[in-house]
Formats: structure tokens, sequence, C-alpha cells
């Protein structure tokens, strides 16, 4: 499936103004709040971190405006949140519904008043309890759910290295399309929960160019402006071919300097100029030239950068595709895109594909796990 990328060549319309300072302001409230109740520098330094990432969150939405299926809940009141979730957990047995009608129709700034509240309410931790009452994938929805972006990202990325075997495929879906403020922030997430240096743990699991490309878009050095250089242009992608098609062998090294770095408006038109030069699209030749990982790799990169959402989809796509369900990419593209553009890539799934997202969803997944997903996936048009 060939991706278009004159349908996302624009950036989505901004979110008003007032979204962003609604949802800093209520956690401006409540990082206050919390520490006048906790003693201590550490408790309140941590508490800080904890606001630093949600303001990058904040930031981060309202730049690529909300073309989610999860929108502000009208009327929202935490405290009534906090004693249904308490009704769902108490005596014996769970009430699933209950968690449902309520975790999926919040935003990511509501769920953390949520769960302040219920802290504030109960003495624990809204998580802890959760997952002393839920299980499997459900249980991952939920508390996935419940994370700020850059720590969930994080969470994601541990996940995919500890242990034995490494989860590569993880390490590209969340580097190849996060901006550089993200990365940036999951970066300090990781060293904050975890006391380790992501760069430093994905050396010690990957090898070769495929950990170079990873070490580069750690970096969060992309150029993120819209200039784009007609003559640079055509260097990059005359470079690129002949580090390619145009000689025996790859220089891969080329090609990470300019997919790596350069800003997406610019690529967009070396991938042109490509076309014009070699009588290929990009990814044809990527495909070509190389293998593996790195293949995987550089071809995450150019669809992310051609448009996000059908990049999404396709994720999507094959994690529901033929025998079994890969969850990990189903739970994580629907938790972490639910509030920002699942809309989007909703359209280019039923585009690409034929059929809707939503059907899927509801004939590959069963039980409460299917229900949640379907909350966030949002009704079929």
């Amino acid at each position: 499936m060939k991706y278009d990328s004159t349908q996302y060549s624009h950036h989505p319309p901004t979110h008003p103004p007032t979204y962003t300072y609604n949802k800093v302001q209520g956690l401006v409230r409540t990082t206050l709040r919390l520490s006048s109740l906790s003693g201590g520098v550490a408790s309140k330094a941590k508490l800080f971190f904890r606001f630093s990432l949600w303001f990058h969150s904040c930031s981060t939405m309202a730049a690529l405006g909300t073309r989610g299926t999860v929108k502000e809940a009208s009327g929202f009141n935490p405290e009534q949140d906090v004693e249904n979730l308490r009704k769902a957990m108490k005596g014996a047995g769970t009430d699933e519904s209950a968690i449902i009608s309520i975790l999926p129709h919040r935003t990511i700034a509501q769920r953390q008043q949520i769960k302040e509240a219920y802290k504030r309410a109960v003495g624990k931790e809204l998580t802890d309890d959760l997952k002393s009452e839920l299980t499997g994938n459900f249980e991952k929805v939920v508390i996935g759910l419940l994370m700020l972006p850059p720590i969930y990202d994080a969470y994601e990325m541990r996940n995919s290295i500890k242990g034995a075997g490494t989860d590569e495929a993880c390490l590209i879906e969340i580097l190849a399309s996060r901006s550089n403020s993200e990365v940036k922030a999951l970066t300090a997430a990781y060293s904050k929960d975890y006391g380790k240096n992501l760069e430093d743990d994905i050396c010690g699991d990957t090898s070769g160019m495929f950990k170079r490309v990873l070490v580069s878009l750690l970096t969060a050095g992309r150029d993120e402006s819209t200039t784009v250089d007609e003559a640079l242009a055509k260097q990059d992608a005359k470079e690129i071919y002949e580090a390619g098609e145009a000689r025996w062998g790859t220089d891969e090294v080329k090609f990470l300097t300019i997919l790596c770095v350069r800003n997406r408006n610019h690529l967009l038109k070396v991938f042109q100029e490509y076309q014009k030069i070699s009588g290929r699209d990009i990814e044809d030749s990527i495909k070509r030239e190389m293998s593996g990982c790195l293949e995987d790799a550089f071809l995450a990169i150019v669809r992310s950068l051609k448009n996000k959402p059908a990049f999404f989809a396709e994720r999507l796509y094959k994690s529901m595709k033929g025998l079994g369900t890969t969850d990990s990419i189903l739970i994580r593209v629907m938790v972490s895109r639910a509030e920002i553009d699942m809309e989007d890539i909703k359209a280019e799934f039923l585009k690409m594909y034929g059929k809707t997202l939503y059907s899927f969803i509801k004939g590959d997944t069963s039980g409460d796990y299917r229900k949640i997903l379907l909350e966030l996936c949002g009704p079929e048009k």
C-alpha cells in the first residue's frame, strides 16, 4: 500500500490556545496542592519533574491539534469518578464496565486529576489498586491510559529492551514518529523512572548501523523548521542515489545523515527529486538496498514523515492481520494516539484497507479488552 504524501503535507489545525492553558492551569493547581501536602525537597522535586513532563505533553498536543477520538468530558467531576471507580473495585469481583465508562472518556489531563483525587480520598495510588484488580491486555490498556505520554513512551521503551531479546519494532516506531521535544521528554522520563541512560541501554541491545540510526534519532537533533532549500534537496537526492542505487554496495551513513537530520518539508522535496533521478520511490530503493532492522528503521522514518496517520494505520493493520494479534502494538498505538490523531488514522485505515479500524478491532479482540479499545477507537462513521 503506497502512502499519499500530499494528504498531510500541511500541519493539522491547531487547538485553541485555551485548551493548553486550561490543562496547564489545572496541573499547576494540582502540583501546588500536592506540594503543600508533601514534605521534603525530594518529594517536591519529583512533583516538579512530573509537572514538567505534563507541560511538555500539553504543548505537544496544542501543536499537533486535536484530531483524537478522546475529548475533554463536559461536567467533569474527578471526585465523582473516584467514587465510581472505588465502587467498581469494592467487594468480590470488579465492575470492568464502570472502568470502561470512565477512563477512555477522559483526557490525559483529566485522568491525572482523577489519580490525584483518588490518592487524596483513599491514601493509595489508583494505578496500584487497578493492577491488583485487573489482568491481561485489559489491564495493560487501563494502566497505559493513566500514564503521562513521555512516561508511557519510556515504559514501552523499557519493556522493549529489558529481559531476553529486544523488541526492535517498538524502538523504531517510537523514535521514528516522535518530535524532538517528545524524544527529549521520554529520555528524561526513562532516566528518572528506571535510573538508567536510554542511549546506553539501546547501545547495549543493538548493533551496527541500526544502532547508529537509533542513537541519531535519540539526539533529538532533527531540523524542525519548514524551510526547503531547492538546490540542497536536489543535492541530497543525488547523494542518496549515489550512495545506493548507483553503486555496488550501500553507503548507509549517507542515508542516515540526510533522513535523520533534515526537516520534513525539505525531505518531502528530496523524495520528489529522488523519484526524478532514479525512477523509483525512495521506499523501493530502501527495500532494495537494505534489509532487517535497518531497512525497517529507514522505512519507518520515511513513512512517518510522508504521512504519520497512514504510518500508524499500517502498524495497526499489521498487528491484526492474519492469525493472531500482536497486542503490544495494538495497545501502544491505540493508547498513545487516541488523543492526538486517531480520527486521521481511522480515515487512512479505511482508505488503505477498505475496512474500518473499528471492524478490525471488533473482529480480532474480545471481552473487556475489545470494549475499551473500541471506546478509544470511537464509533464507525
